[in-house]
């Protein structure tokens, strides 16, 4: 099966970063991280998901934590510079980033944003995150996506056992 490119892997190409390009089965009914992460075969905690947030000071920001979990927008507020934060509007998602719901990828928004990407992130040799399109994820070392989007790697939510 030929997998087109999207523009995150064409930027990808043009920095010379390795990643892969990973098709799976998309639902329209669930497109959750974990839905992503069944299709995949893989560990729901090892597929990210990219949350666009809006902050009360700084504006726009990304946070990309594992599909499994809940942003704390406490923290994603404080780690950001603002006192509160909120999700964007699905409606706001695509004129501001480029990307539809469940294909939202850190990688390649219209403008870039201040990005932070859960800690968890360096518990795997690669993480999964969107493409740019529903039914295909990026396979990428956490350090190079780090690197890429130049993100801060921090706590964005609540664990008890950690």
């Amino acid at each position: 099966m030929k997998i087109s490119k999207t523009n995150v892997a064409r930027l990808l190409d043009k920095e010379k970063i390795s990643y892969e390009l990973i098709p799976y089965e998309v639902d329209e009914a669930d497109l959750s991280a974990v839905h992503v992460a069944q299709g995949l075969g893989e560990d729901p905690h090892q597929v990210f998901k990219t949350l666009v947030l809006r902050g009360d000071k700084n504006g726009h920001f990304v946070c990309v934590i594992p599909g499994i979990e809940e942003v704390d927008l406490k923290l994603a507020a404080k780690e950001s510079g603002n006192k509160k934060c909120e999700m964007l509007p699905m409606k706001e998602l695509l004129p501001t980033t480029g990307y539809i719901r469940g294909a939202c990828s850190p990688i390649g928004m219209k403008k870039p944003f201040p990005t932070y990407i859960d800690k968890h992130c360096d518990k795997f040799e690669h993480i999964y995150v969107s493409a740019g399109k529903r039914g295909l994820q990026i396979k990428i070392a956490p350090a190079d996506l780090v690197k890429f989007v130049n993100a801060k790697v921090c706590l964005l939510f609540n664990t008890e056992n950690d």
